[in-house]
């Protein structure tokens, strides 16, 4: 079998662009720098189904896009989660969290108010995601 994204993550996403192992995508609320790693594996449920090799390989790529985006958005916090309740596909939630923020200090699923990007906000937000220091990113293309 291929790599395929879920369809909820295609109709709820943009994408961002891959690492290695995994795709990018963007969480489509501006109120918060929230992006999902979603491993290039087919069938893949959870992280332990993954072998062991791609087990490190997400593991590192979360910690160095973690550290990213933090630098990058100048987060006080990042929040981390993977839950696949309502997508089964292995994807893992990187958000970056401001005290203050919409949601703070609770968590950003449910929190009433989002607010979509628009193009200039999005090509804003992709720039910022192109220049942090991650040598294996390669952008999505841009239609």
């Amino acid at each position: 079998m291929t790599f395929a994204l879920h369809p909820q993550l295609i109709n709820d996403c943009i994408p961002i662009g891959d690492l290695p192992l995994c795709r990018v995508l963007l969480a489509p609320d501006k109120r918060f720098a929230w992006f999902i790693l979603v491993p290039k594996r087919a069938t893949i449920r959870e992280a332990y189904e993954l072998n062991a090799a791609d087990q490190l390989t997400l593991m590192r790529e979360s910690a160095a896009f973690g550290r990213a985006i933090m630098t990058a958005f100048d987060g006080d916090k990042l929040n981390i989660g993977a839950l696949g309740n309502m997508v089964p596909q292995l994807h893992i939630h990187h958000i970056v969290r401001h005290k203050g923020d919409a949601a703070w200090p609770g968590a950003v699923w449910g929190c009433p108010g989002a607010s979509a990007y628009s193009d200039a906000d999005l090509a804003v937000i992709k720039k910022q995601v192109a220049a942090m220091a991650l040598p294996e990113f390669i952008p999505a293309p841009t239609h």
